[in-house]
């Protein structure tokens, strides 16, 4: 009942004018965090105060645990594993330790966007799912169903304990820099305070060398104690930074970055800029697999508690041991509304076989590579739009089978689509506008219907085919 009303709050909170919101959202920051977040954020903050600090075999015996469970209500609530495991002979009493769990085939995205509704728990009502779709990062974004009060609040209490390790706390005063619409833009005011969550967001798509300074008189007057923000984004920031020998801001503590990979040299041109920590995590929308740094290594810990990380080699088998580059497999363990089981993330990533000197028991991985790796949009202006930041949580690209940008001009941006049966002009015009919010007007966009996009020579598909060089700091980087 306090997740459904907290639901409605928020849901009217969205749509109130600021005043509004900014009465209400000093407000709700005064309501202690478990009447704000609900009992699923309450339970693992706690469990992860102290489960961060468990021996190894304990964290393996939670993950079993959690394991077993899923695999039940896989088998007893979805209709797509109940056929999978009957067309193999497997039950889940059949499945008693992790070598077992190898038997059960690996999903992967095409499975999921062909059969979506067949993944779906039935021992749920519409009532109490919440539609989300992945960035499509890949050209193919996945539609898929959280449990409302399940998925995000567990969410935000991983995120919380995983940014505590410099600091923050939920309440701190935080920059947001990335693919947030800013609707004032149009006028010229490329920020927008959200009181509820004491943050200040800033627009991605409007960081021309005019407008930095707007940028940096804001950071400076909100006085934010951390940027969650995107590498691509921050490093822009950070160079006009140093080009103009603009001081640090003695208010930030850390730099919170994610969604993209570093290019070499970004992080440095960044810790440099604003002299703090820059710290970083990798994750995905379809919450099998967290992982992310600590107070003293810039290695990834892999969150037990979160979900079943496995890397595989080329021909599918398990790999255990660090210098070999494998393709993540996550099973999150809170996914009741929707399963993601043995799930083929495309990213890939090598462990580390260091003990980190934090005290934490959980595998390390060294680096994560895949379909992060950095791509730009260079508008008109030569104003640099990061992919990610195009990425929609929405339903706009629903009747679309595959996308994929390609841009060999400045200011100019094609759309290729593969479209699905049920497409119509209508979806055209959806598409058009809410790319055009994020583009803006300094980029022209061509939608173009294609029957085919090209994989790469590895077999993936890109999301942008970018042929224009671009230039971060003193270097040039190509797609």
């Amino acid at each position: 009942m306090i997740e459904d009303n907290l639901y409605k709050f928020l849901k009217y909170y969205s749509k109130s004018p600021q005043w509004v919101k900014s009465i209400s959202g000093r407000f709700y920051r005064m309501l202690p965090l478990s009447l704000r977040y609900g009992k699923v954020y309450t339970e693992y903050a706690k469990l992860l105060e102290k489960s961060q600090w468990w021996p190894k075999e304990k964290l393996e015996e939670y993950q079993w645990r959690k394991l077993d469970t899923l695999l039940k209500h896989a088998y007893e609530n979805v209709p797509y594993y109940r056929r999978i495991f009957n067309e193999r002979g497997i039950k889940p009493k059949d499945i008693q330790n992790f070598d077992d769990f190898r038997k059960i085939p690996f999903l992967n995205r095409e499975t999921v966007i062909n059969h979506r509704d067949e993944l779906v728990a039935i021992n749920y009502p519409k009532s109490k799912l919440l539609y989300m779709t992945t960035g499509g990062t890949m050209g193919r974004p996945i539609g898929m169903y959280y449990l409302k009060g399940v998925e995000r609040s567990r969410e935000l209490a991983f995120m919380t304990s995983l940014w505590s390790r410099v600091g923050y706390k939920i309440g701190d005063k935080l920059i947001v820099l990335r693919g947030n619409v800013i609707p004032s833009s149009s006028k010229g005011i490329y920020w927008e305070y959200e009181p509820i969550k004491n943050r200040l967001i800033l627009s991605v798509y409007h960081m021309t060398e005019e407008n930095l300074p707007l940028y940096i008189e804001q950071i400076g007057k909100f006085q934010p104690k951390f940027i969650h923000t995107y590498p691509s984004a921050i490093t822009i920031l950070a160079r006009f930074m140093r080009e103009n020998s603009i001081e640090p801001f003695s208010s930030v503590k850390a730099i919170l970055c994610s969604s993209e990979a570093f290019y070499p040299g970004q992080r440095k041109l960044i810790e440099d800029a604003f002299r703090c920590r820059v710290f970083s995590w990798y994750g995905h929308g379809e919450v099998t697999t967290l992982a992310g740094e600590c107070e003293y290594s810039k290695d990834y810990h892999i969150f037990s508690e979160y979900g079943f990380t496995e890397l595989i080699d080329v021909e599918g088998e398990v790999i255990n041991r660090g210098r070999i580059l494998g393709e993540i497999v996550g099973t999150g363990f809170e996914s009741w509304a929707m399963p993601f089981i043995r799930y083929r993330t495309e990213d890939f990533a090598e462990y580390s076989d260091k003990k980190c000197e934090c005290g934490r028991k959980y595998r390390l991985l060294k680096r994560v590579e895949g379909r992060w790796l950095q791509e730009m949009i260079v508008t008109r202006k030569e104003n640099l739009i990061s992919i990610t930041a195009l990425n929609m949580h929405s339903n706009v690209f629903d009747n679309v089978k595959q996308f994929q940008f390609y841009q060999d001009k400045k200011g100019e941006v094609i759309f290729n689509i593969i479209c699905r049966d049920s497409y119509t002009e209508r979806n055209t015009r959806y598409i058009r506008k809410e790319l055009l919010k994020k583009l803006g007007n300094d980029v022209d966009l061509q939608i173009r219907f294609v029957d085919k996009i090209p994989r790469t020579k590895s077999g993936k598909y890109r999301f942008l085919i970018q042929k224009l060089p671009i230039k971060f700091g003193d270097e040039q980087c190509y797609s």
